[in-house]
């Protein structure tokens, strides 16, 4: 789900072309953990969050042809409504709320720098916080979103080095996913298990460090 690539040591840029290789990593990333994320979701969750984020991922890839002609900040638009219109449940909208809100950002600041990608991921979490109408400790995926969010959005203006940033990115997205074990959840199915769900790590939670951890390996590689 981070949407940037390091060209040289900090001299970065997003581009489409690198925006639909990060969905295929993350595609491939999600099958690899089908099992993982299917038995998490059948503990606490509905049962069909596999399921969505796999259609989200192959409806990305099979739009690769009509966004290679797209700009950044419009591919990012156009993956988000997309989503909405094609994945079920809550997913869909939390997650189009995160690239349409992604791509506002950067069209209107720009996406050339550390600290611009930063600012449009950190925006892209922030629309799914109030359009799920939860927070950080609610057993959610924002228990990874959002201490990730402030990790880049805060490394990145003090200039860390790529390599450092991309394993605090990684770091906090394990700690936040590992987190959510010990939570009551009060959002979403496994809101109604109360005591029940800790012990349970969320699966939307899982879902993003896996995502991320995809992302950060390929910009890595």
């Amino acid at each position: 789900m981070l949407v940037t690539t390091c060209l040289a040591k900090y001299t970065v840029r997003v581009k489409t072309e690198f925006i639909l290789s990060a969905a295929s990593a993350v595609h491939h990333a999600i099958l690899a953990h089908e099992s993982e994320i299917e038995s998490l979701d059948r503990a606490i969750g509905d049962g069909d969050h596999y399921i969505n984020m796999k259609r989200g991922c192959a409806t990305v890839l099979s739009m690769r042809d009509e966004l290679a002609t797209f700009a950044p900040d419009a591919a990012l638009q156009r993956i988000g409504m997309k989503l909405l219109s094609t994945i079920g449940g809550a997913s869909g909208p939390l997650l189009a709320s995160f690239f349409i809100a992604m791509a506002k950002t950067a069209g209107e600041k720009g996406a050339e720098t550390l600290p611009q990608i930063a600012a449009a991921f950190a925006a892209g979490v922030e629309a799914i916080r109030m359009r799920g109408k939860a927070d950080i400790g609610e057993k959610t995926m924002l228990d990874v979103l959002i201490p990730v969010a402030r990790t880049f959005v805060e490394l990145t203006a003090q200039g860390v080095e790529p390599d450092c940033l991309l394993a605090a990115i990684r770091q906090q997205a394990e700690q936040g996913m590992l987190a959510t074990r010990d939570i009551i959840a009060t959002k979403g199915r496994a809101a109604s298990l109360g005591e029940r769900a800790i012990g349970h790590i969320d699966p939307g939670a899982k879902s993003c460090q896996i995502m991320i951890t995809a992302v950060c390996d390929l910009i890595a590689a």
